[in-house]
């Protein structure tokens, strides 16, 4: 077996995905549809953007493609799956269809299902500008904070948590003015669980599964989770309290029944499920599940996987994951990320980057994740610049050597948190 491959994505999630296959024995050419500098060095890129359907059918037509693996969540849930299933019905695609997606693309949907199956979550109910009456008195039956979620995608800014009633109140009218656009015309009002999170990663053919390192991620801007919510400042993997005790539970109350369920409801699901969980006192349940990889968690649990991800990945596309293993390292992983002063606000751009090859001598890997080539090197394009992992036998020795290695990488207003993995220590 020798497979040509497209990764379709731009991001440090689809660097971290296509630095896993370029090393597997069973790739013949890696492409990546657009790529960005990182993927650059191992692939061959290709100018053209997620949302062109046509642009990706024609990369697959021209290039042979064998295998497609669909990275970022939007043009799954516009159905980038079923259109090249159509088109080339003997491509392997990981990434589910446009139902499948709907995980992701509705909070509705996802809710539905997971009451529908018996797995684990907070109390809901969905409501809509027509219905904004109910939804304030829904409100008053939980105890606050209140978490209100825009039903459709918003770039992982949808979730709006807030402890005064009135306030609340006020951010619902928001929502349904168009706040997040047509994603929050429908919210989905929930019962706040309290706990610490966790992330779990499974790569499912509908059937069967295999699971992924699990990570945390750190989603606000500032140290001590203070500030803004970010699409990510960094990621740790293995998760200190996620353990065998725990993991146990997850498979077998959430990943079980939701595979389960996929088969019962007649999807046809061949991918990532992202399974963000809050652990309860020692129980977990389900906050949202995604229909990819996470970013900057995926950073992290690429560089734990010691099996070919190519062959695991095949294998998914193809329904034939039931004999497959994966093999995942011992060591540790710490993510951090690299921003652009302002994020995430408005933020500069263009900007020259240096010490990349610095802080890979250092022992990191550094993946691309809002960067774009120049003449004389690479510049900033994005809020998320770079993520810089560290692989080592502890997450302490790991988060030590991700920042010395981030300390030589340098660009005007660079900002990153320093205090990645310091709320697991009580965990050690």
């Amino acid at each position: 077996m020798s497979l040509k491959v497209l990764v379709v994505g731009s991001g440090g999630r689809e660097n971290a995905i296509a630095w896993k296959i370029s090393q597997s024995k069973y790739l013949d050419k890696l492409y990546c549809l657009p790529g960005n500098p990182g993927t650059a060095s191992f692939a061959t890129n290709i100018a053209a953007g997620v949302g062109d359907f046509e642009a990706i059918a024609s990369a697959v037509a021209e290039s042979g493609i064998d295998l497609v693996v669909v990275g970022p969540e939007n043009p799954l849930v516009d159905g980038l799956t079923d259109f090249l299933k159509g088109r080339f019905p003997q491509l392997l695609v990981v990434g589910p269809g446009k139902t499948g997606a709907q995980l992701e693309g509705s909070k509705e949907f996802a809710k539905d299902f997971m009451s529908r199956h018996g797995i684990p979550t907070a109390a809901y109910k969905p409501f809509t500008k027509e219905t904004l009456a109910e939804a304030k008195a829904f409100m008053k039956t939980l105890q606050p904070p209140y978490v209100l979620k825009a039903d459709g995608l918003a770039a992982g800014k949808g979730v709006v948590i807030l402890d005064d009633y009135v306030a609340a109140c006020a951010e619902l009218e928001e929502m349904f003015s168009g706040k997040f656009g047509a994603a929050s015309s429908k919210v989905v009002i929930e019962q706040f669980l309290s706990g610490i999170e966790v992330s779990v990663f499974v790569l499912t053919d509908g059937k069967d599964y295999l699971i992924l390192p699990e990570a945390k991620d750190y989603k606000r801007i500032g140290d001590g989770d203070t500030g803004l919510n970010t699409g990510g400042m960094g990621a740790v993997s293995p998760v200190p309290f996620a353990d065998k005790v725990f993991m146990d539970k997850v498979e077998e109350r959430i990943v079980k029944p939701t595979i389960a369920g996929l088969a019962a409801d007649n999807i046809d699901y061949k991918g990532f499920i992202f399974i963000g969980l809050m652990n309860c006192c020692g129980d977990p349940y389900v906050i949202e599940y995604n229909v990819r990889m996470g970013d900057p968690e995926t950073e992290s649990v690429m560089t734990r996987i010691s099996s070919d991800l190519l062959l695991h990945l095949e294998a998914a596309a193809r329904g034939e994951l039931k004999n497959q293993k994966i093999e995942i390292s011992p060591e540790a992983a710490v993510t951090v990320v690299i921003v652009s002063g302002g994020y995430p606000g408005s933020y500069g751009k263009g900007y020259p980057i240096t010490g990349i090859d610095k802080a890979e001598a250092d022992g990191a890997t550094v993946f691309h994740m809002g960067t774009k080539a120049a003449d004389d090197g690479v510049v900033t394009s994005g809020g998320r610049v770079l993520a810089v992992v560290a692989n080592a036998p502890d997450i302490v020795q790991a988060g030590r050597k991700a920042y010395s290695a981030a300390a030589n990488i340098d660009f005007k207003d660079a900002y990153h948190r320093s205090d990645i993995t310091r709320d697991l220590l009580k965990y050690l």
